[in-house]
């Protein structure tokens, strides 16, 4: 299949793809998102994604988020934090930034909490699980998930935990992939369980362009897709 020219198109082709994938698992339609990551890209792509109907882009920088929000002021475009951050850029994420997916530990939950209430703001916010062995990957540990939930719910009232992110063990074997996306449905079916007050755990994001046709299987409600979309990347660009 000849891969579409223009980001609009292949959009289509992949929300396409994706709507195929929730049937074929037996979900109901629409009911896994679809989160476009413009991380590396410039303004001009995330314009062109918007003519076609988009608004929340995923970033993996805190220092993008800022440029970007302020060259798109107008626009209506809204902003995920997907990549590992540092608790001195909390102040970006809580300006700029509509939501964190990578929420994973005390200290940063408590600088963007005092930088929320600084703003006047909340924030959505996922908490990222590590389900891969692999070093490279960031992540809470799975056994300190109870723990920093009950955390979140007792100290940081303007983060708005909705649900749990991870990103799969980055491996040709299928199936230790689709174990990192299963662990995390696991994870989130006892957290749900535990009832924890004012947790919210409906949202599961994880898929990305690789193996999101696994985690759909394994009950995404949110993939995250680049470069399907967007083209290929240049790491020196934005």
């Amino acid at each position: 299949m000849t891969q579409p020219s223009t980001v609009s198109a292949r959009l289509a082709q992949v929300q396409e793809r994706i709507e195929a994938l929730t049937r074929a698992a037996g979900r109901p339609a629409g009911s896994v998102t679809l989160l476009p990551v413009s991380k590396t890209f410039g303004t001009d792509a995330v314009q062109q994604a918007m003519a076609a109907g988009m608004r929340r882009f995923g970033e993996n920088k805190a220092q993008d988020i800022r440029d970007k929000s302020r060259e798109l002021a107008d626009g209506g475009a809204q902003w995920v934090m997907i990549g590992h951050l540092q608790t001195n850029k909390a102040r970006d994420i809580a300006r700029y930034a509509h939501e964190i997916q990578s929420l994973d530990r005390p200290e940063l939950a408590e600088a963007l909490e005092r930088r929320l209430q600084q703003e006047g703001r909340s924030l959505d916010a996922l908490v990222q699980v590590k389900t891969s062995t692999e070093p490279s990957k960031f992540g809470l540990d799975p056994a300190g998930l109870e723990d920093f939930l009950s955390f979140l719910a007792r100290e940081t009232p303007s983060l708005r935990v909705q649900g749990l992110m991870t990103m799969a063990v980055n491996a040709p074997d299928r199936d230790a992939v689709r174990a990192c996306f299963r662990r995390l449905r696991e994870l989130r079916d006892a957290m749900q369980a535990k009832a924890i007050p004012g947790i919210g755990l409906e949202r599961l994001s994880m898929g990305m362009s690789g193996d999101y046709d696994l985690a759909i299987a394994e009950g995404s409600t949110e993939v995250r897709i680049g470069s399907a979309i967007f083209g290929d990347r240049s790491y020196t660009s934005v």
